[in-house]
């Protein structure tokens, strides 16, 4: 069976920790590269970590993302005390300026973004958020990896263990065995999200948006 090798942003926050959790213990992961401006303090056979000041000097490793075929993208900002053009420039300017310097070193790789539910592809929404990740997602299929899937949770449950978890998410996880009984196309565990990539990374998936239930679909079917 083929594996993934694969690369992550973001790990020192909730998506990123709960994505790299998943690809440790998953057989289907050969090898992670997490890519940060800070350590992430853990060590495993799988695990290799770089820490750049600016991720997006990521081109410095020139011909050692070679080895990689999938990308994470789990790097990230809330919007919440944000203008538009402050947000655009953590959200819209650093994954594109990320990707294009990725692609250019290894096209042949799945690039996964995190995006969120509610994502507007018209770009023309009322919600500066939802513009500004539409317009990520758009422009980022524009480019010529072997493939880009976007990726919209809307609240995902942490892995145990996890550490970079804020206190919000701690009291909704207690909520969480009761409410998504309820709301299956709501909640997600990041361990649904890890799985969900992966499939895509390895099988490829029939849409390059996928939203809660595509998540939970792939993950339930490791298809």
């Amino acid at each position: 069976m083929q594996k993934v090798k694969v690369i992550i942003t973001g790990t020192t926050g909730m998506v990123g920790e709960g994505v790299l959790q998943e690809c440790l213990i998953n057989p289907e992961v050969e090898s992670v590269l997490i890519v940060n401006r800070r350590e992430y303090p853990l060590q495993h056979p799988k695990l290799r970590q770089v820490i750049l000041s600016d991720i997006l000097e990521i081109d410095q490793l020139g011909n050692d993302l070679l080895d990689y075929n999938a990308c994470y993208f789990c790097a990230g900002v809330s919007s919440v005390g944000m203008d538009e053009e402050e947000y655009t420039k953590m959200t819209y300017d650093l994954t594109l300026s990320f990707a294009q310097k990725l692609v250019k070193i290894n096209s042949d790789i799945t690039f996964c973004y995190v995006s969120g539910s509610g994502t507007d592809s018209s770009e023309k929404g009322r919600s500066m958020w939802a513009r500004v990740k539409g317009k990520t997602e758009n422009d980022l299929m524009k480019l010529p990896f072997k493939a880009v899937y976007n990726f919209r949770p809307a609240f995902m449950r942490p892995t145990p263990g996890a550490k970079n978890v804020k206190p919000l998410f701690r009291f909704i996880t207690s909520l969480y065995p009761i409410l998504r009984p309820f709301s299956k196309t709501y909640f997600l565990t990041l361990e649904e999200v890890g799985k969900a990539m992966i499939a895509v990374s390895i099988h490829g998936y029939n849409k390059h948006v996928l939203e809660v239930q595509d998540i939970s679909f792939l993950a339930s079917k490791n298809i």
